[in-house]
């Protein structure tokens, strides 16, 4: 990206409708400001950076009265000795006394120090930000991925253990930008004086909900009030406030932002889905008054949101590829594009999508497939089945299957008409495929709220005796249908083009799945032809539950299946064997579960469960961090023990284990390899 001249920033200033600041001449500060963090109560943030500018935020709410102007300040060092850009940054109730500033005429690559201060000069805290190198920029990229953080359940270590370290780094390895992959607020909150404990964690208050739904103890907002409620709410943690005054961040949403189980403009939290346009508008609304992003709005300003009179109806309509056609719900889920593209020196373009707004329906929810499902294997489908499901009409280049069947059950066909599952939709989709195909950086690094690798197990091994009846012969298992392990189709469209047209240094990081994750990005798995694409990686959740934590606290100590999740020792915690039913499989399980050696146990791994997979932890928590290069890609993930209370330590506490990925660039028709070495702690089973 070239550096932008003054006429044409105020061109893009003003197609975003932004408040602009202009870089200049270095002068020392004239503004009468003095610290009021008191005022400011969430902070500072800045986001989506580019060579010459960046996004600036704050909150500065007043009691009453119209529109506020405040000031913010740029400088290149902390005491504002060497100011280069200052203007006025509106506020007002409109936007819930959010604002957002454009700074440009910037330099590229360099670190800056801002500030806000009101009328009075009652200051927010000082914040750090920086910008993009420029497109041709050889230096090696440093960034972090972050997701899925309650704070309503948990504490936010991982955040105080990323600046610690990163404080200490030589500046060419400190993170240029934390990238967040969603669920940065959990829209189902839950009341302590309700419920002061889930699971042994302690239940933090966040807030109550104005005029929002309820399903059990989940509460869950309607209004755009009730949405910036939870922001305010999560934006009161300390080391989320550290984070976002040191680093731009560059988010995307997940699930919670809007709805739990939603998808498009459906809202679904528990019960059953009913039309929510109303409640779709909010949720992107309060996002873009909490998340500095280079979004464009129904008003075409950053300073306000705007207007748009939608009414909840229900969706009946729906087109070829599962977009729903209602007018509401088309202006509903349009109301606020978050999908875009960020270049950032010679080696990175990310490139971030959104899969929720646009996504058609659940494969496993058409009609009768309940009826396939066999609950007594805790989870595990038919990945047959699923394929099958996933593909519809276009399975087998048209040949779609008139029945499903598992054992000796059969059921009609649901989906054999049906369009192919998509998570994008059809427009982000070829957006997504054009930016893929025109760029020219050497890491073309996919974002996106879910994951991309499969969930699969082998309990065809289980001995006789095991479960009531047996699983089929020859017949893998997946596990869940919400994310890209299971999107076949779409998936296998993605990396068909990243294969066909010869693009190196494809790599994908997401989050949601409250787990760590290291392996390839493969269209087919063992018996079809293993052909990896690219590499893929899962970060943790900085604080929500995963599936080791619901498995501790909720499978029953006599459930037959119990060692393929969890090995019990005569004393002390059980072992995750989930990790290792998906590396290894069925067999090394049981063998772990009861000889505890690890060597036998990888004896008996199966080879053609998942060669996609290098590293799980289906229980770990933290972030993970990025550095690239030309020649290579290293992920480096850092887990922390389970966050249930705020650490005392200037570090956010120990950690359980740091394990680096990393991957040279490989050559068009060359098969990506990922090495991976354990620096320090323990990983427990998840190699």
């Amino acid at each position: 990206m070239k550096m932008l001249k003054r006429r044409e920033f105020v061109e893009l200033a003003a197609t975003m409708g932004a408040s602009l600041a202009w870089g200049g001449s270095a002068r020392a500060s004239t503004t009468a400001w003095h610290e009021r963090r008191d005022l400011y109560p969430e902070g500072v943030a800045s986001g989506d950076p580019d060579p010459s500018s960046v996004i600036l935020w704050t909150r500065r709410p007043f009691k009453s009265g119209g529109p506020r102007l405040l000031t913010v300040e740029v400088a290149e060092d902390q005491e504002f000795r060497r100011v280069v850009a200052k203007a006025s940054a509106p506020v007002a109730a409109e936007s819930d006394w959010t604002t957002r500033v454009l700074v440009g005429h910037l330099k590229p690559a360099r670190v800056y120090w801002y500030r806000f201060a009101d009328e009075e000069g009652n200051g927010s805290r000082v914040g750090r930000t920086i910008t993009a190198p420029l497109a041709d920029d050889p230096r090696q990229v440093n960034f972090a991925f972050v997701s899925c953080q309650s704070v309503n359940e948990g504490k936010l270590n991982g955040y105080r253990r990323m600046i610690f370290e990163d404080e200490r780094a030589a500046p060419a390895d400190q993170l240029g930008f934390v990238l967040h992959l969603g669920d940065f607020i959990y829209e189902v909150v839950q009341y302590p004086e309700e419920q002061p404990t889930r699971y042994d964690r302690t239940i933090y208050d966040v807030g109550r909900i104005p005029d929002g739904g309820r399903t059990g103890n989940l509460h869950y907002p309607l209004t755009v009030d009730g949405y910036r409620v939870v922001y305010k709410g999560y934006l009161a943690d300390p080391d989320l406030q550290d984070a976002r005054a040191r680093w731009p961040f560059v988010a995307i949403w997940d699930n919670h932002e809007f709805s739990w189980q939603g998808r498009q403009s459906i809202v679904q939290a528990g019960g059953k889905p009913q039309p929510g346009q109303t409640v779709k508008v909010a949720a992107n609304q309060a996002w873009f008054e909490y998340i500095p992003a280079r979004v464009k709005t129904p008003s075409g300003s950053l300073d306000t949101f705007g207007t748009l009179a939608v009414k909840n109806v229900p969706i009946e309509k729906w087109d070829d590829d599962g977009l729903g056609m209602e007018p509401n719900n088309l202006k509903a889920i349009n109301s606020l594009i978050a999908y875009r593209s960020l270049r950032y020196g010679r080696h990175l373009d990310l490139i971030l999508t959104d899969q929720h707004s646009f996504c058609g329906d659940d494969p496993t929810d058409a009609e009768g497939v309940g009826k396939i499902y066999d609950p007594a294997f805790n989870g595990m489908f038919s990945e047959p089945a699923m394929v099958a499901l996933d593909a519809g009409r276009t399975f087998k280049g048209g040949k779609p299957p008139a029945e499903l069947s598992f054992r000796d059950i059969s059921i009609p066909n649901p989906r054999k008409d049906s369009p192919p599952r998509t998570l994008l939709g059809i427009r982000q989709k070829q957006w997504f495929k054009d930016q893929l195909r025109r760029s020219s950086a050497t890491w073309k690094i996919w974002g996106n709220s879910l994951g991309a690798l499969d969930l699969r197990a082998d309990p065809e091994n289980l001995p006789d005796g095991m479960t009531k009846q047996k699983w089929p012969a020859d017949t893998f298992a997946q596990i869940g249908s919400h994310d890209y392990g299971s999107a076949y189709h779409e998936r296998g469209e993605i990396y068909d083009l990243v294969r066909d047209s010869k693009i190196t240094g494809f790599a994908i990081v997401s989050g949601d799945r409250h787990s760590f994750w290291a392996g390839y990005a493969a269209s087919r798995l063992p018996p079809a032809k293993f052909d990896p694409v690219g590499i893929s990686f899962v970060g943790a959740s900085m604080t929500s539950p995963g599936a080791m934590e619901a498995y501790e606290h909720g499978l029953p100590k006599n459930h037959p299946l119990r060692p393929l999740f969890l090995a019990d020792r005569p004393s002390g915690k059980p072992e995750w064997t989930f990790n290792m039913l998906l590396k290894h499989g069925v067999r090394s399980c049981l063998e772990y579960a009861k000889s505890f050696d690890l060597k036998r146990a990888h004896a008996v791994s199966n080879p053609k469960l998942s060669p996609h997979l290098e590293f799980v932890d289906m229980g770990g928590h933290g972030y993970a961090t990025v550095r690239l290069t030309g020649g290579e890609m290293r992920t480096e993930f850092v887990c922390i023990p389970r966050p249930i209370t705020r650490s005392d330590r200037p570090d956010g506490g120990p950690l359980r284990y740091r394990v680096v990925h990393t991957a040279s660039l490989w050559k068009a028709g060359e098969r990506p390899l990922l090495r991976q070495k354990v620096i320090e702690g323990d990983p427990g089973l998840s190699i």
